[in-house]
């Protein structure tokens, strides 16, 4: 369990949401139209993410994870860009489904704070890490492009 715990972060840390129906803002009584275009690029940007690590696109990761990236797995253990690259491209890493919901989008200037709920079914060597997770994934925008600078699984019921 501790394995699979570690395997869903490292390839899903880069993916990391995709359903408008259940996307929310941060809560604003006026939002901008500035806002409303940033949220709409990193739902898109959390699609691209999913669809990445349903295909194992390791190119994803290094194109989209900052260089100083950091992620912190169900279990507290810490992995990086490298990390997740490694695991994308090793192939022992498989998504059956992933299924993102409950996402919420906070805009802060430059950056992007997305937490959501993602039912994964997936399996590495062999072992099922399929279940219910909620994460965190932090972007910022850095020379006009954004980028994963953290993220966070938990384990949920």
């Amino acid at each position: 369990m501790i394995y699979q715990l570690l395997v869903f972060l490292l390839a899903f840390s880069a993916l990391p949401a995709f359903s408008a129906q259940h996307t929310a803002v941060r809560p604003k009584s006026i939002m901008d139209s500035g806002d409303q275009a940033t949220i709409k690029e990193i739902i898109e940007m959390e699609r691209q993410a999913k669809e990445a690590s349903l295909r194992r696109d390791a190119d994803f990761s290094q194109r989209t994870l900052a260089d100083d990236y950091v992620a912190i797995t169900p279990l507290g253990q810490v992995t990086t860009k490298q990390d997740t690259i490694s695991a994308r491209k090793s192939g022992q890493l498989r998504y059956e489904n992933i299924d993102v919901t409950d996402m919420v989008v906070r805009v802060y200037g430059d950056i992007a704070v997305v937490t959501a709920r993602a039912d994964v079914k997936g399996h590495q060597l062999g072992e099922d890490f399929s279940g219910p997770y909620r994460y965190t994934r932090v972007w910022a925008r850095r020379t006009g492009h954004w980028q994963a600078v953290s993220y966070q699984a938990t384990v949920t019921q």
